[in-house]
């Protein structure tokens, strides 16, 4: 099974399944989107039933921290948003 880590080179210093760059949120979010983590460890290679319980209870366990990258994934997207605003030329409808 493996550990929750955290390295700042690595996902911003976000904490991650160790040995990949799953990050716990990118869990989390799965799970409260709904998936099972049979579900969730099946979409990935390399990670257990297991590894996805330790990443939720990680999250659990941590609901602040979860929050705080929750939000700064938020605001993130909103600069980004902002810099370059969505132009509906780009988009091409495929049949």
């Amino acid at each position: 099974m493996k550990t929750i880590v955290t390295d700042e080179d690595v996902l911003g210093g976000d904490p991650r399944l160790d040995g990949t760059r799953i990050g716990v949120v990118h869990i989390y979010r799965r799970y409260e989107s709904g998936e099972t983590p049979e579900e969730i460890a099946a979409s990935y290679e390399g990670i257990s039933v297991a590894d996805v319980h330790t990443a939720l209870a990680y999250a659990f366990d941590n609901p602040d921290e979860i929050r705080s990258i929750e939000k700064r994934n938020r605001k993130a997207i909103e600069r980004i948003r902002e810099d370059r605003p969505v132009d509906p030329a780009e988009f091409v409808e495929y049949a």
